[in-house]
């Protein structure tokens, strides 16, 4: 994977402006769909069980978010999962706060046991209580981990025959058959709710035009730390509300000069 294949797939995010599905969590709804929005893509929130299947199947990608699940939620997250998969949209699976709770580690493995994922995204934690492994979590935060974030991300892709993406100092993205690494981004990212389950939705712009869940992956990952970075150096030391704003600016600004420039990128087949 080189940058000109991160410039492209922005470009045709841009072009396209893919319709992303976003069946995700109260807190971070306005966010999502402002970091859509800057991004270029064009966003839908729409919950209600009674339409979601109508707009997974007219959608270009559908991300789920369980950041804060009930019973309703969860049932309209597999209606249109289901339709998605019947009409061949990708799904993007955001397993927020798996393991911290039984219900919300069972309501995970309900939707990964009717729903085809395409694309797995999470922290470690989270990915590790998906796949049945053991990893210390700490409300919807990852905790302390003395797992391989590589070989787990490679054993979940294995397993669910899916692309797996974990974030955190290095965000890992995995097939059966292939290894990204992404060394952008910056650790205030951290100290703004919601920035993971965007990223969450970004991927899905990205799966909306690219087929290849894992070059979509790696490129949303890309773009989205170097708008970080490039946020974090406009913002300065004035703390996470002002890189809040100056990273939607950022998003909409990332263009093949700062791939070309910042992209910090490793493959391995």
């Amino acid at each position: 994977m080189n940058t000109e294949t991160i410039t492209q797939t922005l470009i045709q995010v841009r072009r396209q402006r893919p319709l992303v599905h976003n069946i995700t969590n109260v807190v971070v709804t306005n966010f999502t769909a402002n970091g859509l929005l800057a991004l270029g893509a064009s966003p839908v929130m729409a919950y209600a069980k009674e339409e979601v299947a109508d707009m997974a199947r007219i959608a270009g990608a559908l991300v789920l978010n369980i950041g804060t699940l009930d019973e309703e939620k969860v049932t309209s997250m597999i209606l249109a999962g289901k339709a998605a998969n019947e009409a061949g949209v990708p799904v993007i699976f955001d397993p927020v706060g798996a393991g911290a709770t039984a219900y919300r580690t069972e309501a995970a493995a309900r939707i990964m046991n009717e729903v085809k994922v395409d694309v797995l995204r999470g922290n470690a934690a989270e990915i590790a209580n998906v796949t049945g492994k053991q990893w210390e979590i700490k409300g919807v935060d990852a905790g302390s981990g003395a797992g391989n974030t590589r070989e787990l991300a490679k054993e979940a892709a294995r397993r669910g025959q899916m692309t797996t993406v974990i974030t955190g100092e290095e965000d890992v993205i995995a097939s059966e058959d292939s290894l990204i690494l992404i060394h952008n981004g910056h650790p205030m990212l951290t100290k703004v709710t919601g920035t993971g389950c965007l990223l969450s939705a970004v991927i899905g712009a990205f799966c909306a035009i690219e087929q290849n869940t894992v070059l979509a992956a790696a490129s949303a990952a890309a773009v989205y730390g170097i708008a970080a970075e490039a946020a974090m150096k406009m913002s300065g030391e004035e703390g996470p509300g002002s890189f809040q704003v100056e990273f939607l600016n950022q998003l909409s600004k990332v263009d093949a000069r700062n791939i070309e420039a910042f992209a910090r990128v490793e493959t391995f087949n």
